[in-house]
């Protein structure tokens, strides 16, 4: 093949010149970012010669190699992992396949560069790092198991082109030259590389080495030393999960966090543990203290690194992890699976749902310890986590009584921003109340102006206070907490006796009126009664029992999804001097259009404290326009329009 000047497409043209060109001062990483890449490409080789042995080529002592020329100005990589060839180097190099390009690149424009150096780990366009130090990159490769003479040659400047050509390689494997900037060769310090790795990669499992400067005894003559350059390993090696407790400190375990997590914060939260007996396996997990900005993403990777016998099968493993914990971070090591192990046999495999109810059970308890020891802590993390944390009511109910423990509320009773449990609600419980309330609604401000709240205030009974959208669903899943029903305050009937009319006094002597209000409303409503749950409000709109409430319904609307009609009920307070102005117009002639007015008008109110929009607006906004000019003039009655 003759040598080929290549274009890069238009995505890694704008990632290569922002990293050129960027203010970048976390530059350091691009080493991190290669030494990972060589790992993974020995990784990738250990997994092919499992049904493969011919690709090792009797090859299979392991390692990553770095050597600085300074004559040269040259840092080089160097793997004897499973290389590549012309379509794979054209492929990884020339282009990005994955659809989180575009997100990167948006995510790199719109930060301050320098305060997000996780940014190019997160986005898996780490070899392109390398452009931050270097003017010119070259790769001499060859993939295993092919020919000599089918090795590649890729280089390019930046400038927007690459070129490949034909090159005779004896070895597999990959070597990256750095051909360094003058003002980036402080990276060809010895000292320098090896801060870098101490820092970046020293849990990487295959040894990273380089030859080093170093005294010895001569050979010639013993009382004389004489310098030998020597191949040392700068890396420790040994995996941080597979170590004792008592061997690392929380330095250690923060410092692995953020080498496998890309993120620059300590964790909220370390889990490491050895499960042994039915099944054996070593776990290291973290609870971020922060989320990542695509957690809600659908493409978001969940799960940790699955190893087997410290050979990485996976990078996220979702068969190991509920999705509702999908924020947890870290590393599985399982002696009991197959290292030929595939997706799809892993999702019938009973050793991995033993380790998933094992992990499960552990970052569960890991919680409840948090929220009792660090509640402080826990509030934060609940701020980040708690709408996922969530989910796990209506996706596992095996567990939702251990869920309901972790959840937090505002209510009634607390602060904006302070927030109580269950069971702490449970023990305030009055007396003569049996069950927990609670009240869905799009903010805290909105649901204390509440109607729905009035004669709980009178009754001094708290009601939990719920914003979150997915609320309703949760709750109707959880249904009851320790014998104690959950109760919504917009659903079913609630009889709380507030001061005034009660709905049974009301309900014989306006029996007829509320017959007329059923059939003028039959079209919008499902029914219509006296209130149990108003003291000053006219009216509102509640639902049936097991009906999803309006912030739900909305929430699926929006998502374009079809749901069933549900019709409200409509509640009219039987206190209020409305139903006494209504019961005499309807006494007195039922065929008044007036009549038919009050009852649109009060069905208009209940749609807007619902916080829905009336279905005429117009017609709504003149009837109210009517009556404030009948009585601002003192008018006997103005008469409405025609219909």
């Amino acid at each position: 093949m003759t040598k080929q000047t290549l274009e890069f497409k238009t995505e890694v043209k704008q990632i290569l010149d922002l990293m050129i060109h960027s203010i970048y001062t976390n530059r350091e990483i691009f080493l991190r970012e290669l030494v990972s890449n060589a790992s993974d490409a020995i990784d990738k080789l250990r997994f092919e010669a499992l049904t493969h042995r011919d690709l090792l080529d009797g090859n299979s002592d392991w390692k990553i190699k770095i050597e600085a020329d300074r004559e040269a100005g040259t840092i080089t990589v160097s793997d004897n992992g499973i290389g590549m060839n012309k379509e794979d180097i054209v492929r990884e190099l020339g282009t990005i396949a994955h659809s989180g390009t575009r997100e990167f690149l948006k995510a790199i424009q719109s930060r301050e560069l320098q305060e997000q150096p996780e940014l190019i780990g997160q986005f898996g366009v780490g070899f392109y790092s390398s452009f931050m130090v270097a003017d010119r990159v070259t790769v001499l490769t060859r993939k295993a198991g092919e020919p000599e003479d089918a090795g590649v040659k890729w280089e390019s400047t930046g400038d927007g082109t690459f070129s490949i050509e034909n090159l005779d390689r004896k070895s597999r494997g990959t070597d990256i030259i750095l051909h360094l900037k003058e003002q980036e060769r402080k990276f060809l310090d010895e000292a320098e590389i090896r801060r870098i790795i101490k820092k970046y990669s020293d849990f990487t499992e295959h040894p990273i080495v380089m030859d080093v400067e170093k005294e010895r005894p001569s050979v010639i003559d013993k009382d004389k030393m004489v310098k030998v350059r020597e191949e040392e390993v700068l890396n420790s090696r040994k995996a941080v999960w597979l170590k004792d407790k008592s061997e690392l400190s929380e330095s250690d375990y923060n410092e692995f966090y953020r080498h496998i997590s890309y993120d620059f914060s300590d964790p909220a939260r370390t889990i490491h543990f050895r499960a042994e007996g039915t099944s054996e396996f070593s776990a290291l997990l973290y609870i971020p203290e922060t989320a990542p900005f695509d957690i809600y993403h659908p493409e978001f990777k969940i799960g940790p690194m699955l190893y087997v016998k410290r050979v990485q099968i996976m990078d996220h493993c979702d068969q190991l992890i509920p999705p509702y914990l999908r924020f947890v971070k870290g590393v599985v090591d399982s002696s009991d699976l197959p290292l030929n192990i595939s997706r799809e046999t892993l999702q019938n495999n009973p050793q991995v749902a033993l380790i998933k109810k094992n992990i499960t059970k552990k970052i569960l308890r890991a919680l409840e310890d948090m929220k009792k020891q660090e509640y402080e802590n826990y509030v934060k993390f609940y701020g980040e986590f708690g709408k996922i944390l969530k989910e796990g009511i209506h996706f596992d109910p095996v567990r939702k009584e251990a869920l309901a423990d972790l959840l937090l509320f505002e209510s009634t009773d607390t602060k904006p921003g302070e927030y109580t449990s269950l069971s702490q609600y449970a023990d305030r419980m009055k007396e003569d109340q049996k069950e927990i309330y609670y009240v869905t609604g799009p903010s805290r401000t909105e649901i204390e102006r509440s109607p729905y709240l009035e004669a709980f205030r009178e009754k001094g009974y708290e009601v939990l206070i719920m914003t979150d959208q997915v609320d309703d669903l949760i709750m109707g899943d959880l249904l009851e907490y320790n014998g104690k029903k959950l109760k919504s305050v917009i659903k079913g009937d609630i009889d709380l006796k507030p001061e005034g009319r009660d709905q049974e006094t009301a309900g014989k002597q306006f029996k007829d009126l509320l017959e007329f209000i059923r059939e003028h409303l039959k079209d919008e409503i499902k029914d219509v009664r006296f209130s149990g749950r108003l003291k000053e409000a006219p009216c509102c709109l509640v639902a049936e029992e097991g009906d999803m409430d309006i912030q739900m319904e909305k929430l699926l609307k929006s998502m374009g999804q079809k749901i069933p009609e549900a019709r409200r009920i409509l509640e009219i307070n039987p206190g209020h001097r409305i139903v006494d102005a209504m019961d005499s117009l309807f006494r007195k002639d039922r065929q008044d259009p007036l009549l038919r007015e009050y009852i649109d008008l009060l069905y208009g109110q209940a749609l807007l404290m619902e916080g829905s929009s009336p279905k005429d607006p117009a017609a709504f906004s003149k009837s109210v326009a009517r009556l404030m000019a009948d009585n601002a003039l003192g008018e006997e009655k103005i008469q409405p329009e025609s219909r």
